[in-house]
C-alpha cells in the first residue's frame, strides 16, 4: 500500500470526530423518520439516506482506504450510545452500509472524488441496507409494487442526501478552506470533480 494511503492516528481521530457529529445527526433523524412514517406510501424512505452520509463525507475529506467504513461504524456507534431506537441493530446497519460504500471507493482505487463516486457510494449503501433489511425479515413479505416503491424512495433519497448533498458539503468545506485543515498533507490539491 502506498505511504499516502496509510491511515495515521490523526486521520482516525478526524474521521471519528466527523462520525460522531453525524452520530448526533443520526440520532436526531430517528424522530423525524417516525414522524413521516404514518403518512404511508414509504415516504419516510425519502430521508433514509441521511444514515449513509458519514461514509461519503469522511472519505471525500480524508481520502484514504477504510475511512468510509470507519466513519459509518463510528457514527452508528455514536447513535447507539445516545439511545438509538433500533438498539444494537444500528451497529449492524453501520457495518453493512459502510462496507458497501467502502467497496465503491475501493473499486475506484481510492483516487476519485467526483459526485459520481459519491452517488455510487450512496447507491451501494442503499443496497447494503436493503440486504440487511431482507435478512432481518423486514421487507421479504412486501408485495412487488410495495417493495419497488420502498426501494425507489430509499435509493432516490440516498442519492440526494448521501450522494449529492455529501459532495456539496465537502465542496463547500473546500471552498471555505476547512477541508485543508483536516485533510492529510499531500492530498489537499486534488480536485473534487
Amino acid at each position: 500500500m502506498k505511504k499516502r494511503y496509510k491511515l495515521k492516528l490523526s486521520d482516525i481521530l478526524v474521521t471519528t470526530v466527523i462520525a460522531l457529529v453525524f452520530g448526533v445527526i443520526y440520532k436526531l433523524w430517528g424522530p423525524l423518520y417516525y414522524a413521516i412514517k404514518p403518512l404511508g406510501m414509504h415516504l419516510e424512505q425519502l430521508i433514509y439516506g441521511m444514515w449513509f452520509i458519514a461514509a461519503t463525507v469522511a472519505f471525500l475529506l480524508i481520502r484514504k482506504p477504510g475511512v468510509g467504513l470507519l466513519a459509518e461504524v463510528a457514527a452508528a456507534s455514536g447513535e447507539f450510545f445516545m439511545g438509538s431506537e433500533w438498539g444494537l441493530a444500528v451497529l449492524l446497519s453501520g457495518v453493512a452500509q459502510g462496507l458497501a460504500s467502502e467497496m465503491v471507493f475501493a473499486a475506484r482505487g481510492y483516487c476519485k472524488y467526483s459526485i459520481g463516486v459519491a452517488v455510487a457510494a450512496a447507491a451501494a449503501a442503499t443496497a447494503g441496507s436493503l440486504l440487511l433489511d431482507l435478512l432481518q425479515g423486514y421487507i421479504g413479505d412486501l408485495a412487488i409494487w410495495n417493495l419497488s416503491l420502498l426501494i425507489l424512495f430509499r435509493l432516490s433519497g440516498a442519492i440526494i442526501i448521501a450522494g449529492w448533498m455529501a459532495h456539496w458539503l465537502v465542496s463547500a468545506l473546500e471552498d471555505a478552506g476547512v477541508a485543508d485543515l483536516v485533510r492529510p498533507v499531500g492530498t489537499a490539491t486534488v480536485d473534487l470533480n
